[in-house]
């Protein structure tokens, strides 16, 4: 089912276009990567398709249901989201638990459901043990997992991330992507994740989409497929060939 669905949008900044036709999709099932070179106005295309910023022509097309047909729920995790001072008064938990009163309501009590979807994230960040501790008191990175871990908590349909890992070691980066593979293929989720290193991601996204100037200094919209998905169509071509001699 298509998530997202942006047609020859335009988007610019004063008199000057940024973006220029660009079109692309995400669906549901699928985690998708979105590149670009730096000053590729990635976080611009980010925005615009969330209608946080406005194109100048062109259409953004967000589903209003998920595949139940229940309301379409999204998460948006921008860049710098963890750059909590050491006075922010939360515990880990408090702050992830906030991430289920969208769903449950501001002034409703939360459930055993609830604390078992928190401790549920906590745990895929590894970040259970902390759930004490005040926000202000973590790492950088592990700043970066409590908000990766709110998102989570508010078991969203579609994800759109912005360089999620940064200030996360190797290992924290891998398992997160590991996480997000497992959540778009096993349940159904769609992710769209700037990242600036597509290598360490390949293994588990299924597409990438590049911004790339073209010859007038403008960015375009390529979709490429990754080299696991190349094998795959590389593959059917061989067994069609086969099968029709």
């Amino acid at each position: 089912m298509r998530y997202i669905d942006v047609k020859n949008l335009t988007f610019y900044y004063d008199r000057e276009p940024v973006l220029e036709n660009i079109s692309y999709h995400v669906d549901s099932g699928e985690f998708v990567t979105l590149t670009g070179e730096n000053g590729a106005a990635k976080s611009t295309l980010i925005k615009t398709t969330l209608g946080i910023l406005h194109p100048k022509q062109g259409s953004v097309l967000l589903s209003d249901k998920n595949t139940r047909g229940e309301k379409l729920r999204m998460a948006y995790l921008p860049q710098q989201v963890a750059s909590f001072n050491a006075g922010f008064p939360s515990s880990v938990y408090e702050f992830v638990m906030s991430g289920r009163y969208p769903r449950r309501g501001w002034f409703k009590k939360m459930g055993t459901h609830d604390a078992e979807h928190v401790q549920t994230a906590l745990e895929a960040v590894g970040m259970w043990s902390y759930r004490s501790k005040r926000i202000g008191e973590l790492s950088g990175g592990q700043k970066q997992r409590v908000a990766i871990a709110r998102m989570f908590a508010s078991d969203p349909d579609l994800f759109i991330l912005d360089e999620p890992t940064t200030g996360m070691d190797d290992i924290s980066s891998s398992d997160f992507y590991q996480l997000m593979h497992h959540a778009a293929h096993t349940h159904g989720k769609a992710v769209l994740m700037v990242t600036h290193d597509p290598e360490e991601v390949k293994d588990f996204a299924d597409r990438n989409i590049h911004l790339l100037k073209d010859e007038n200094g403008k960015f375009a919209c390529f979709d490429l497929h990754t080299e696991r998905e190349q094998q795959v169509l590389q593959q059917e071509e061989i067994s069609e060939e086969v099968s029709n001699v």
